[in-house]
C-alpha cells in the first residue's frame, strides 16, 4: 500500500512505510473522510499523532494548515521514519519528534495543549482504552474545545467510562471505526 498526502501544501508527496507490521497504516479513504469531517478546524490547530507510525494523520494536518504537530512512538524504526516524511514534506519547523512510550508521555505533566489527540495504537491489545483513560484523567492536554481521535477496528469498540471527555461521533469505514470524544466543559 502507498502511502500519500491527500490535500494541502504537500499534496501528492509519497510517505515511506514502516517496514514490518509493527505500525497500522491508515487507509486514504479513512484519512480523507477524517478530514473532511474536520474541515477548515484543521487550521492553525495543534496535533498529537501519540502512536505516529510513519506520521500520516499528522503530516496530513500539517499540510491542510494545521500550526504544529507533534509526533511519537515507542520504536526506533517508527520515530525514524516518521523525521524522513516530516523532512520529505517539508514540515520539520513545525513538527516535534519524541521516541517514547505514550502512556508515560500521557501521565506526564501536560507541557502544552492540543486541539486534537489522535489515537490510533497496535491492533488488538486494548491500547486504545489505556490511552484514552489517560488522555480524560490528564486533560490539561486538551484545549478547552479539545478533541480525542480513536482510530480502531470495530471489533476492538468498547464504552469506556471517561469523566472529562465523552463520546460525541462515531464514523465506520470498512475495517476500520473513527470515534470522537470531545472534551466536556465544566462549569
Amino acid at each position: 500500500m502507498s502511502l500519500r498526502v491527500i490535500s494541502g501544501t504537500a499534496r501528492g508527496r509519497k510517505l515511506k512505510s514502516v517496514p514490518g507490521d509493527t505500525t497500522r497504516p491508515v487507509m486514504d479513504r479513512v484519512k480523507e473522510a477524517l478530514f473532511n469531517i474536520l474541515a477548515d478546524d484543521v487550521i492553525d490547530s495543534n496535533w498529537w499523532d501519540l502512536f505516529g507510525g510513519t506520521g500520516a494523520i499528522g503530516i496530513e494536518a500539517l499540510s491542510r494548515g494545521a500550526a504544529s504537530a507533534r509526533f511519537s512512538d515507542l520504536n526506533r524504526v517508527p520515530v525514524e521514519t516518521i523525521k524522513e516524511n516530516v523532512e520529505h514534506c517539508g514540515f520539520i519547523k513545525r513538527a516535534e519528534i519524541r521516541k517514547g512510550d505514550a502512556f508515560s508521555m500521557l501521565s506526564a505533566q501536560a507541557d502544552r495543549k492540543f486541539e486534537y489527540i489522535y489515537i490510533a495504537p497496535p491492533q488488538y491489545h486494548e491500547m486504545w482504552v489505556k490511552a484514552l483513560k489517560l488522555a480524560d484523567e490528564n486533560i490539561n492536554w486538551l484545549t478547552d474545545d479539545g478533541t480525542v481521535i480513536v482510530q480502531i477496528d470495530p471489533t476492538e469498540y468498547q464504552e469506556v467510562s471517561l469523566k472529562k471527555l465523552e463520546e460525541t461521533e462515531q464514523r465506520k469505514y470498512g475495517s476500520t471505526l473513527i470515534i470522537f470524544y470531545d472534551r466536556v466543559n465544566q462549569p
